[in-house]
């Protein structure tokens, strides 16, 4: 996945796993259970973006659940400044607990709603780059995650293998939000037939302070 690991750094990603499987059904943290897919599905995942991580110094992970893109993110690239940010309390439990176990500094975990966090100087347009591998509809990810991301930076959408219809469906949306479609690259996972796109939005000019809206509107009428 073009991030080459230590030692050190396979020990962390194998106690990441462990706990993992200790933790994912008590916090609703994942439904596999496999390690091998574990490692597809979740860990090389997250580190498909690495090639395209550029000079990037922090990552905000917009709804990141048990810790992807982030926690792997950090893990082969230590310098990187994560901050990971999740609506369920009890997740960011589990993410603390993991930066503990594995003496990962530089990373932030955070319980608040993406659209609350967006309006807060301390990250609002305070990123290099904003990703997320959550569940929704890219006009809606878009208003999420856009907010957070300073100008000349970017937003990586990881969505699965067919998005040019949702995609154009957002333009309006990212538009909106100070944004540009850059680019749309197709990712294949070694040694399985999974393949999905990591849709990169640069971020042009500062997002206007009326947005991100409340999530009701933001899921209810997406910016058209």
């Amino acid at each position: 996945m073009g991030a080459p690991l230590s030692p050190t750094q396979l020990a962390q990603f194998a106690k990441y796993m462990e706990m993992l499987l200790v933790w994912r059904e008590r916090f609703n943290l994942t439904a596999i259970s496999d390690p091998r897919e574990i490692v597809l599905k979740h860990f090389a995942d997250s580190l498909s973006l690495v090639p395209h991580m550029g000079n990037a110094e922090s990552i905000i992970d917009v709804g990141t659940g048990a810790g992807f893109p982030g926690i792997p993110l950090k893990i082969a690239l230590p310098h990187l400044r994560v901050t990971l940010l999740d609506a369920v309390n009890k997740r960011v439990g589990f993410l603390n607990a993991v930066a503990d176990e594995l003496a990962l500094a530089g990373i932030t975990a955070i319980h608040s709603r993406a659209e609350d966090a967006a309006k807060q100087g301390t990250h609002r347009e305070m990123y290099d780059i904003a990703a997320s591998r959550a569940v929704a509809a890219l006009p809606v990810l878009a208003e999420y995650a856009l907010p957070f991301v300073r100008p000349g930076g970017c937003f990586i959408a990881m969505k699965g293998p067919s998005v040019q219809e949702e995609l154009a469906a957002s333009a309006p949306a990212i538009h909106a939000l100070g944004g540009e479609h850059s680019i749309t690259i197709s990712v294949a996972i070694p040694f399985s037939d999974i393949t999905h796109s990591l849709v990169i939005i640069s971020k042009l000019s500062p997002t206007p302070p009326r947005l991100p809206r409340k999530a009701s509107q933001i899921a209810k009428r997406p910016i058209i």
